[in-house]
Order: structure tokens, then C-alpha cells, then sequence
């Protein structure tokens, strides 16, 4: 569940945070979400999980959902790719990748939103891992005690 939540915080931006009622990333598999937005607002998505390999890869199909949870045929289904590298020195560097049926895909979701919140939900990576830092150092200080 702790992982589920940190996945939820890195996904939703501050303002628009997500909330994940079907997660299992095995390759093959269907993540499902929605996000609830400052007026009550719930727009739903789905990954379906195409590429595995932790820590250091996620590739997904990303699409709108809509009220039932199936696949929105109205809107764009994009690909990302999320890759986790060393950078040496204890630290890491993440990248991700989008890919969008078409131009005109891509600018439909940029204007929509996707692309700032996108980088404000990515732009919490750190203190969420900080905070797993914490909770692992607490976790192995109470475990020597």
C-alpha cells in the first residue's frame, strides 16, 4: 500500500492528486486511476503495463478513461517510458519519454494541461524519495533497538 501511495503522489500534480483503485504493474496488466481535481472533478485513466524492469524501467500505454473505466475512444492514447539510471555518487537520474499518436495528439493533451502537470507531479520525486529515506532509516533504527 506504501508503494501505491508514493506511486500516487509522483503521478498527481499538487493540485489535481491521483488516486489508484486498480495497480498491479506486471507486464500485461491494467493500472487504473483517476485524479481529483480543486472542484470535485475525477478524470480517469489506465496504463496498460508493456515493459518491466525494476527499478530501472516502466513502459506504458496511456490513455483517458471514461466514467465506467473503460478506454475513452474520444481521446489520444500516448506511450511513456520512465528510465531510472546511476549517476554514481548515491545519487540517480530518471528520465521519461513521451510518444503521441500524432501532432495534433500531442498538442491536444499539452493544451489540456498534460505537459505542467506532468512537471509538477514529476517534480515531487524528491521529497517522496526523501521521505522513503526517512522511513527506512526509522524503520531500521527501530529494528536495532
Amino acid at each position: 500500500m506504501r508503494r501505491r501511495r508514493q506511486l500516487e503522489r509522483w503521478w498527481g500534480p499538487p493540485i489535481y492528486p491521483a488516486t489508484f483503485t486498480r495497480h498491479d504493474l506486471s507486464v500485461g496488466s491494467r493500472v487504473e486511476y483517476h485524479m481529483t481535481g480543486p472542484e470535485g472533478d475525477q478524470p480517469r485513466g489506465y496504463w496498460d503495463i508493456l515493459e518491466v524492469d525494476p527499478p530501472h524501467r516502466l513502459v506504458v500505454r496511456d490513455g483517458f478513461a471514461t466514467d465506467d473505466g473503460s478506454p475513452n475512444d474520444q481521446m489520444p492514447v500516448g506511450e511513456f517510458t520512465v528510465t531510472i539510471r546511476d549517476a554514481g555518487h548515491g545519487r540517480a537520474s530518471m528520465t521519461m519519454e513521451s510518444r503521441f499518436p500524432s501532432r495534433e495528439a500531442m498538442e491536444q493533451l499539452i493544451a489540456m494541461g498534460q505537459e505542467e502537470g506532468l512537471r509538477e507531479a514529476v517534480g515531487q520525486i524528491d521529497a517522496i524519495l526523501a521521505e522513503d529515506g526517512v522511513a527506512a532509516a526509522a524503520a531500521s533504527v527501530a529494528a536495532e533497538a
